[in-house]
């Protein structure tokens, strides 16, 4: 009869413990507070996700925001303030490049690359073509020099200093000699349509991409980009550079846009799969963290170098520029 009871006040509880049925319930809410604590630590919690992402959205707009209001303002201005602002980016984008070049175990000569990468734009607006030019065989004299008095400098070193700058600052100045063409307020308009062209081209190709993305266009590169995104970024070019031509923009015409377009577009991507490859080889993710949400300013002009050096050649064969 004892044993009875027992057995019963174990099943059911006494009057002054608790019942056994709520040790397991209170285990239960123990272990789900101990797996919310480590999902929590480890940022895995959905609200902090939707709010991790809500974060870097907006950090990425502000960001964006500010590069276009002083890329726009700049160009807006004048010939010098654009000249100004592409010598400025051409020597930020350049020191980025020298970076990752560090990383790869390369010497470069910075200070002669970064005073070339300054210098490019500023040529560009004072003369022209010509004046680019003779900078370009400046540059390759002095790196010779710099290689035949410097015993550690390998021939490695020496053509990274002259491309750094070839690359991030030489063929950013398309962008002020396009500045350069016609009115003031023509030639601010029409740069800003070229540059408009290559950022359609960026976003469209990520839209479509993202949403009708299949067939990987360099997998080992960029493993993001798709066929379909490519080609939706073409018809993003094509697009404002035939606005261009049918409202006359500095003589456009269609057979010109019809062709630059598609070029406009393909340099563009090949640019951003360039620096891809760079970054890649490196083993970083951003050239830099100058712009939150984007990286750094190397990864926000990639396309913009080749794009903007393939408009100019265009328009100058065309006979426009």
């Amino acid at each position: 009869m004892a044993d009875e009871q027992n057995e019963r006040r174990t099943q059911q509880g006494d009057a002054k413990g608790a019942p056994l049925g709520l040790d397991k319930v209170i285990d239960h809410f123990e272990n789900h507070r101990n797996r919310v604590a480590d999902r929590m630590e480890a940022g895995d919690l959905r609200g902090q996700k939707i709010r991790s992402r809500s974060e870097k959205l907006l950090t990425r707009i502000l960001s964006g925001v500010v590069y276009v209001v002083i890329v726009v303002s700049c160009i807006v201005a004048g010939q010098w303030s654009t000249a100004g602002l592409v010598s400025a980016m051409a020597w930020l984008c350049c020191s980025e490049y020298f970076r990752m070049a560090r990383l790869s175990g390369r010497m470069p000569n910075e200070i002669l690359g970064l005073a070339f990468a300054l210098l490019f734009p500023l040529a560009a607006r004072l003369n022209g073509l010509p004046l680019m030019l003779i900078a370009v065989f400046l540059l390759l004299i002095m790196c010779g020099g710099w290689y035949v008095v410097t015993p550690r400098a390998s021939i490695a070193d020496v053509a990274i200093t002259f491309f750094g700058p070839i690359y991030t600052s030489l063929s950013f100045s398309a962008l002020v000699l396009i500045r350069m063409q016609g009115t003031r307020v023509e030639g601010a308009i029409f740069t800003l349509l070229v540059m408009l062209s290559v950022w359609a081209n960026d976003t469209l190709a990520y839209f479509v991409g993202s949403r009708f993305g299949k067939h990987k266009l360099a997998p080992r590169i960029s493993p993001n980009k798709t066929l379909e995104g490519f080609w939706g970024g073409i018809a993003g070019s094509v697009a404002v550079w035939l606005c261009m031509a049918i409202f006359h923009v500095s003589g456009v015409t269609y057979p010109i846009a019809l062709v630059a377009g598609p070029l406009v577009g393909v340099a563009s991507v090949a640019g951003d799969l360039f620096e891809s490859r760079i970054k890649r080889g490196v083993g970083v993710k951003d050239s830099g963290n100058i712009m939150p949400g984007h990286g750094g300013l190397l990864d926000r002009s990639d396309a913009m170098l080749f794009g903007c050096m393939v408009a100019y050649l265009v328009m100058h064969v065309g006979g426009i520029l």
